[in-house]
């Protein structure tokens, strides 16, 4: 009997399975107000949520110098720190995302992580959650190109020996389409999350769920090995 392959499910964390937006928001807010700028509109900074931090303020504050974005940056990290460190802080998982973790797991496959994240905040994440066991692999701009270029994503094939058609890529920005597209696995966006459901399409989605109870039927058939003969057929 011929193995079954290994397979792997790539989530994104801000926006996917963690809720953290109103936090997002409220620290470009602050980083304006220190600095002096003009905060941008709080409906723009969804859109920039998944990129590297350095690209996602640079975007956010065009009237900035290049000369003045690591300074961006060092203002936006010491305000997370300093919002963590608050009281009532609070960074929730979206509700049924543990049940989702255990059932992928249970179905066999491996998990991982792709985020947009410094690797000092996905660690703090997945800690606070009480994930870091679930993770094989955790993919950050600190060690790769960010989104959407596919390095995270081939960094994570080459680390569990997962082949790209049994790989899945789920997330909630066109970012991490693009950057599931670019490396050759099945993407799955999230309508839940910071970009809409018809951006998502427009990118090239292979699936759109409106609920994390869909997420384990969506992984299960796109490594299905009739679905691998049909994305061969059509390419």
């Amino acid at each position: 009997m011929t193995a079954k392959p290994n397979r792997l499910v790539i989530f994104d964390l801000d926006g996917t399975i963690v809720d953290s937006q109103h936090n997002i928001v409220f620290a470009v807010g602050e980083v304006a107000k220190l600095l002096g700028l003009t905060p941008p509109a709080p409906d723009v900074i969804p859109k920039v949520i998944g990129l590297t931090l350095v690209d996602a303020l640079a975007a956010l504050f065009p009237e900035v110098d290049a000369s003045r974005h690591q300074t961006l940056d060092k203002e936006y990290r010491e305000v997370f720190v300093r919002m963590r460190a608050t009281p009532g802080y609070d960074e929730p998982l979206f509700p049924g995302t543990l049940d989702l973790i255990e059932a992928l797991d249970k179905a066999g496959f491996l998990l991982g992580v792709a985020t947009g994240k410094a690797k000092r905040g996905a660690t703090y994440v997945l800690n606070r959650h009480g994930l870091s066991e679930r993770f094989v692999t955790v993919q950050t701009p600190d060690d790769a190109p960010g989104k959407p270029h596919p390095v995270m994503i081939l960094n994570a094939l080459a680390a569990t020996g997962v082949e790209p058609e049994n790989a899945v890529m789920i997330g909630d920005t066109t970012y991490d389409i693009h950057m599931a597209l670019a490396a050759g696995i099945n993407a799955v966006g999230v309508s839940w999350g910071n970009h809409s459901v018809t951006e998502l399409q427009c990118a090239g989605a292979h699936r759109l769920v409106d609920r994390l109870d869909d997420l384990l039927h969506a992984c299960e058939a796109l490594t299905a090995p009739s679905h691998h003969k049909a994305r061969h057929e059509v390419c």
